[in-house]
């Protein structure tokens, strides 16, 4: 179903539309609820909260951005109000750099080059492999650069939406997916070796 179609089916209340509406996209407002609050259960609030919104401002979408857009920054909103009750509990990551100083020589260039990715994983049991090591990894980033890393590599938003979303500029947005994607891969390396 298109957007056009969901919403004109949603603002007359048809139940069938609000069900496809929720699988399609409860895992995704999980996912990223999880990143802004300290719990499961909060976060399944949030969420809840979200379809409560959806129901309550759906004759208020403007259509400016998709309906999955909206839903996100409905949550986004949810989960900023909740978070000033309840904070997610510190990762245990320090700011510090993306990648260890170690592996670059003294002129600024890699002494040992990663390997790129795609030249090594290019199988698809492979990959789903990795991707399943990566999956808890994420949750290991510091708060913004998982976002960041949720929003833009599993849900595939945009770096337009993801600013917009996170109230982030383009360039803080890039640090943060560069850092994000940077600590991902050297977890994977110290756990599996050179990936």
């Amino acid at each position: 179903m298109e957007d056009a179609e969901l919403v004109a089916r949603l603002r007359l209340g048809d139940e069938d539309a609000f069900r496809f509406v929720v699988e399609r996209y409860h895992p995704s407002l999980l996912r990223l609820a999880m990143t802004m609050v300290p719990s499961r259960a909060v976060a399944e609030e949030v969420v809840q909260d979200t379809w409560l919104g959806l129901v309550r401002g759906i004759k208020g979408f403007e259509g400016r951005s998709s309906l999955r857009t909206w839903l996100f920054h409905v949550l986004v909103n949810r989960a900023r109000s909740t978070g000033v009750h309840e904070r997610r509990p510190a990762t245990g990551v320090t700011a510090g750099p993306a990648v260890d100083p170690s592996r670059f020589g003294a002129d600024g260039s890699w002494a040992d080059p990663p390997v790129p990715w795609p030249d090594e994983v290019d199988d698809r049991l492979v990959a789903s492999q990795l991707a399943e090591r990566i999956r808890p990894r994420i949750d290991e980033l510091p708060d913004m650069q998982r976002r960041v890393v949720i929003l833009r590599d599993v849900e595939g938003l945009g770096a337009t939406q993801v600013c917009e979303l996170l109230g982030l500029s383009e360039g803080n947005q890039r640090v943060l997916l560069h850092r994000g994607r940077s600590r991902l891969r050297g977890m994977l390396e110290s756990e599996m070796g050179n990936v």
